[in-house]
């Protein structure tokens, strides 16, 4: 039997209450028209740390913040990012070898370096918006079909 832990653990429920919190007072400092803010980071031993921080930067952490205070994991990939297989699949949440079919079928487009494939953040992206689009159109057309048919999704 084998057992799947998943690359980016779950927060812990004290993670959760902290992120929530934080999240909250960081969000207040966005109300702010400056282009940088200043926080501090307070060490183990109770020395305070100022630390200038672009406003786009606390913009991301606030977001990164409120997805772990709903209890969800997090990851930041550069725009740029080069994927693997296994990190293309975990963004789409399909199996690897499902995502290396689609691959082989020219959908989506990637690079070999070596033998290992290699795709684009914005191209994994840029299919994931795709078939959202498409799943959209099609639960779209069932409930006007439903609707038409008086199937009680009035």
């Amino acid at each position: 039997m084998t057992i799947l832990t998943p690359t980016r653990p779950l927060p812990t429920a004290e993670e959760v209450a902290i992120a929530r919190e934080g999240g909250r007072a960081l969000s207040a400092c966005l109300q702010s028209l400056a282009e940088t803010q200043q926080i501090e980071i307070v060490d183990d031993r109770g020395a305070a740390h100022p630390v200038r921080v672009p406003v786009s930067a606390l913009r991301l952490l606030v977001d990164v913040l409120t997805e772990i205070g709903e209890g969800n994991a997090v990851s930041v990939v550069p725009i740029h990012a080069e994927l693997t297989t296994q990190d293309a699949a975990d963004v789409l949440n399909v199996s690897r070898p499902f995502l290396v079919q689609l691959l082989e079928r020219g959908e989506l487009p990637f690079h070999k370096v070596g033998t290992h494939r290699r795709v684009r953040y914005p191209d994994v992206m840029a299919y994931k918006e795709r078939i959202d689009a498409e799943r959209n159109k099609a639960l779209d057309a069932l409930a006007a079909q439903g609707q038409a048919l008086k199937m009680g999704y009035e």
